[in-house]
C-alpha cells in the first residue's frame, strides 16, 4: 500500500504525466491523453500507471490505457494493458482501477469485471490486477477457465520470469528470480481512516458478523499486525501477516482450488499464532489482557482484512496521523452502533493543554471512553521531549532518551477506567497504536471504591491519593439508584444531610443521584493532596438552587480554580445537547477540609444561637407553630359543632402560615449571606479564572470553523494555574 500521491509525486517529477494549475487535469505524457483528474477512480488510475513504470520498470511505450474490448455485443474499456512489446500485440498485465472508497462487494464484482475483459483480450496475457489504491488483488490468467485463476503475491516486475510467493520483507529485497520485494509503506491519515473503515465494513458487510463483533474482531487483527511488524526480522525476511500464496501441484481447476484454500488456511494459523504470541507477552509484562476471546474469523474474512492491512507500516507511520485516523473511524462506528459520544477534540486538547502536566505525572480517567484525554496527555510528555532532545531522528543516543522519557510516562503513569468492555479494549487499542500505555485501562464501573478496583482489575496503581491529574468528561444524565449500587452508601453526596435552616430535617440517604455529581466526589480519592480535577460539568450543578449542596461540597473539599463555560453546540455534533462547563478544582489537603468543615458548623451554629438574625429566625419558627396549632384547635372545634366558619377558619389559617412562610424564606436567606460572609472573611478570598468560549473552532455539526477561543483561554489558564502553583496568583485580585 503506498500513499495515494507518492508514485504520482515521482511521475511529475519526471515528466510521466502532468496536472494543470488546479489539479483538476491529468495529461498521460507519453500518450497524449488528458482525462479528468477530479474523479476518485483518475487518481487511483494516475497512481497505478505511475506506478508500473517506476516500481514495476515498465517502459511508457508497453502500456496503453482505456483500451476497446469487446466482451460479447459490447465494447468496454480497460483502464490499463500492459505489454510485452512496443506494438501493443503481446498482452501481458491487464489492471482494473477502482475508487478507495469501493465495497468488498463491489470490489468483488471489479474482479469478475476484469476477467472477462482478460478473457476478451487473450492471447499472451498472464496477470490480472485490480487496485482501489487501498486494496491490491493479483491473479495468474489463464484463458481455458472460466472462473479467476490462481491467486498470485503481485505482478512481475519487467523482464522477471518467477514471481515471489509473497510482496513484503522487511526492508524490502530481491527475490533470486529477480523480482524486487516490498518494504511496508508508512501511510496518510486519510488513507489509513480509509483502510479502516473498508476493513471494518468488508467484514460485517455480508451480514455474517454484526458491526460490533467485526469492530472487535479488526481489532484483533489490528494487533496482529503491530505485533508482527515488532518481531525482529534480518532483511529480506517474509512478514507473517501477509498473504503468501500456495503453488498448485498441478494446473487443474481442482488443483488450484485446494491451493487456495490452503493459502487462506495458513494464513489464519500464522495470524492465530501471532495473536496468542502478542497476548503471552502482555502476560509476561504482567500486563493485563486485552482480548479474553480467541479470534473468531474464518480464513476467507481473515484473509480479505489482511489484504487491506498487510502492505501498512503501522509501527512507523506517524503517531499523530494513525492515532487521529483510528480515532476518525471509532468515533464514526461508535456513534453509529452505540449512540456512545466522546469528547471533541478540541475540548480534550483545551483542558490538558492548560495543565502542567509532565512526565513525572501520574494522571487518571475514570471514565476514559476511547482514551482521548490519555492520548494527549501522552502528545504532551512526547512534546515536551521532542523539545529537550530536538534531533532526535538522527542521533541514536538522543532517540533512546527521547523514548525513554515518554514511553515510561504512557507506561507507568497513564490510568484509565471505562465501564464499556467494548470501548475498554478499544482505549487500549488506541494506546497500543500511539505506542503502548494499555497497560493501564481497565475495564470497571469508575464509581466503585478503589479497594474494590484493585481487587477486580489486579493492578495495584490505582491507589488513592496518588494521582496528580484526573481530567474526565463523565457521562451526563445517568442516574444511580441507592437500591441498585452498593457503593452508594459511601458517597457523602448520595446522603442528605441535615439543613441548618431546617431544623426538622434529618439525614437521610438520598434515592438516587447523578453520575457526574458522584465522579466529582469519587476524584476526591484519587487525587493527591494538591491535585487537579479537570471536568466537563452540565451547568445544572452550577446554576440550579437544588445543586446549592453540591457546589457547598466542591467549595469545601476542593480550591476552584477556574470555570469554563462552553457554548450550547459544544456536543451536539456528537449527538449531546446539554450546555456544559469545565470546571478546573485543586484538591485541598485533609487539615484544609477538616478546618472549613470545622469552621463551617461552628459558623452556622453561632448564627443560630448567638446572633440577633439568627433569634428572629428562631422566634418565626415558633410563633409559626404556635399560630398553626391554635387554629388547627379552632377548626376542630368548628367541625365538631358543624359551624359554617369552618371554611373562613382554613382561609385564613392558609394566609397566616404562607404570610409566616414569606418571613421565614426572608430570615433564611439574611442567613445565609451573613453565612457566606463571615465563612469568606474566615478564610483568605481567592481568585477565581472565569471566562466564556462562543468560538471553540467548530459547529453544532462538527464542521471546522477556524476559530477557537478555547487556544487563548488555554493560555491565559496555563499562566494562572502557574501562578497558583508558584503561590503568586493574587497579582489577579
Amino acid at each position: 500500500m503506498n500513499n495515494i500521491t507518492s508514485y504520482l509525486k515521482q511521475g511529475i517529477a519526471k515528466g510521466i504525466v502532468k496536472l494543470n494549475s488546479d489539479e483538476s487535469v491529468i495529461t498521460y505524457v507519453h500518450q497524449n491523453i488528458t482525462r479528468n483528474y477530479t474523479k476518485p477512480e483518475e487518481k487511483v488510475q494516475a497512481e497505478t500507471f505511475c506506478k508500473l513504470v517506476l516500481h514495476y520498470k515498465y517502459p511508457e511505450s508497453h502500456i496503453r490505457q482505456y483500451v476497446s474490448v469487446t466482451v460479447g455485443f459490447d465494447t468496454k474499456q480497460a483502464d490499463i494493458i500492459v505489454y510485452n512489446d512496443q506494438h501493443h500485440q503481446a498482452p501481458h498485465v491487464i489492471v482494473e482501477c477502482k475508487k478507495a472508497d469501493i465495497s468488498e462487494q463491489e470490489f468483488t464484482q471489479a474482479i469478475s469485471q476484469v476477467f472477462a475483459y482478460a478473457h476478451a483480450t487473450g492471447g499472451t496475457l498472464k496477470y490480472v490486477w485490480v487496485t482501489s489504491g487501498i486494496k491490491n488483488i493479483y491473479h495468474v490468467f489463464d484463458k481455458e477457465v472460466n472462473t479467476p485463476g490462481e491467486p498470485a503475491s503481485d505482478i512481475p516486475q519487467y523482464g522477471v520470469k518467477k514471481l515471489s510467493a509473497y510482496k513484503y520483507a522487511y526492508n524490502g529485497g530481491t527475490t533470486q528470480g529477480g523480482q524486487q520485494l516490498s518494504p511496508l509503506e508508512k501511510v496518510s491519515e486519510a488513507d489509513l481512516t480509509n483502510i479502516f473503515k473498508q476493513a471494518h465494513q468488508a467484514l460485517w458487510g455480508g451480514g455474517e458478523l454484526n458491526p460490533s463483533e467485526a469492530f472487535d474482531e479488526l481489532d484483533k487483527l489490528i494487533f496482529c499486525k503491530i505485533y508482527d511488524e515488532g518481531i525482529h526480522r534480518e532483511e529480506g525476511e517474509a512478514y507473517d501477516f501477509q498473504v503468501i500464496t500456495v503453488e498448485p501441484k498441478d494446473k487443474s481447476p481442482a488443483a488450484k482450488a485446494k491451493a487456495d484454500e490452503e493459502t487462506s488456511s495458513q494464513l489464519l494459523k500464522r495470524i492465530q499464532a501471532l495473536y496468542q504470541e502478542g497476548r503471552k507477552l502482555g502476560e509476561r509484562k504482567n500486563a493485563p489482557e486485552i482480548f479474553k476471546d480467541d479470534i473468531k474469523l474464518n480464513a476467507s474474512k481473515a484473509r480479505t482484512v489482511v489484504g487491506y492491512l498487510q502492505g501498512i507500516d503501522l509501527l512507523n507511520t506517524d503517531l499523530d496521523s494513525k492515532g487521529r485516523a483510528f480515532e476518525t473511524f471509532m468515533g464514526s462506528f461508535f456513534r453509529g452502533d452505540f449512540g456512545q459520544y466522546f469528547t471533541p477534540r478540541k475540548i480534550v486538547s483545551f483542558i490538558v493543554d492548560s495543565l502542567p502536566i509532565t512526565n513525572k505525572s501520574k494522571v487518571l480517567d475514570t471514565s476514559c471512553g476511547s482514551g482521548g484525554f490519555l492520548l494527549h496527555a501522552l502528545f504532551k510528555v512526547r512534546e515536551q521531549a521532542t523539545a529537550m532532545y530536538p534531533d532526535y531522528k538522527n542521533d541514536v543516543r538522543q532517540s533512546n532518551r527521547w523514548r525513554q522519557y515518554w514511553h515510561s510516562f504512557a507506561e507507568h503513569n497513564l490510568y484509565g477506567i471505562e465501564i464499556n468492555e467494548q470501548i475498554a479494549r478499544t482505549a487500549k487499542m488506541n494506546m497500543i497504536i500511539h505506542d503502548d500505555g494499555h497497560t493501564n485501562v481497565v475495564s470497571a464501573d469508575g464509581l466503585i471504591p478503589p479497594a474494590d478496583l484493585r481487587k477486580r482489575t489486579e493492578n495495584s496503581g490505582f491507589m488513592e491519593g496518588s494521582f496528580d491529574y484526573i481530567i474526565t468528561n463523565p457521562p451526563f444524565g445517568s442516574t444511580i439508584k441507592q437500591t441498585e449500587k452498593a457503593y452508594m452508601h459511601q458517597y457523602s453526596l448520595a446522603t442528605r444531610d441535615v439543613d441548618w435552616l431546617n431544623p426538622a430535617s434529618k439525614a437521610a440517604a438520598r434515592p438516587s443521584q447523578s453520575s457526574e455529581v458522584l465522579f466529582i466526589e469519587q476524584a476526591e480519592q484519587y487525587l493527591t493532596d494538591g491535585g487537579y480535577l479537570a471536568i466537563v460539568v452540565p451547568d445544572g450543578i452550577l446554576t440550579n438552587s437544588s445543586m446549592q449542596y453540591v457546589r457547598d461540597y466542591i467549595s469545601q473539599t476542593y480550591r476552584i480554580v477556574a470555570v469554563v463555560s462552553l457554548p450550547q453546540i459544544a456536543f451536539m455534533a456528537n449527538g449531546a445537547g446539554v450546555k456544559s462547563s469545565v470546571m478546573f478544582l485543586k484538591k485541598y489537603d485533609m487539615h484544609d477540609k477538616s478546618r472549613r468543615k470545622i469552621a463551617k458548623e461552628k459558623l452556622q451554629t453561632s448564627l443560630i444561637q448567638d446572633s440577633q438574625e439568627g433569634e428572629n429566625f428562631t422566634q418565626l419558627l415558633e410563633d409559626k407553630k404556635e399560630e398553626l396549632a391554635k387554629y388547627a384547635k379552632l377548626i376542630r372545634a368548628a367541625e365538631k359543632d358543624n359551624s359554617e366558619n369552618i371554611d373562613k377558619l382554613k382561609q385564613e389559617r392558609q394566609q397566616i402560615s404562607d404570610d409566616f412562610d414569606e418571613k421565614i424564606e426572608k430570615s433564611r436567606e439574611v442567613l445565609s449571606e451573613k453565612y457566606d460572609e463571615n465563612y469568606k472573611s474566615e478564610f483568605r478570598d481567592y481568585p477565581i479564572f472565569m471566562a466564556i468560549a462562543e468560538e471553540i473552532g467548530y459547529d453544532a455539526t462538527g464542521r471546522e470553523t477556524g476559530k477557537n477561543e478555547l487556544d487563548d483561554i488555554s493560555k491565559e489558564l496555563a499562566r494562572f494555574i502557574d501562578a497558583i502553583e508558584k503561590g503568586n496568583d493574587y497579582f489577579f485580585l
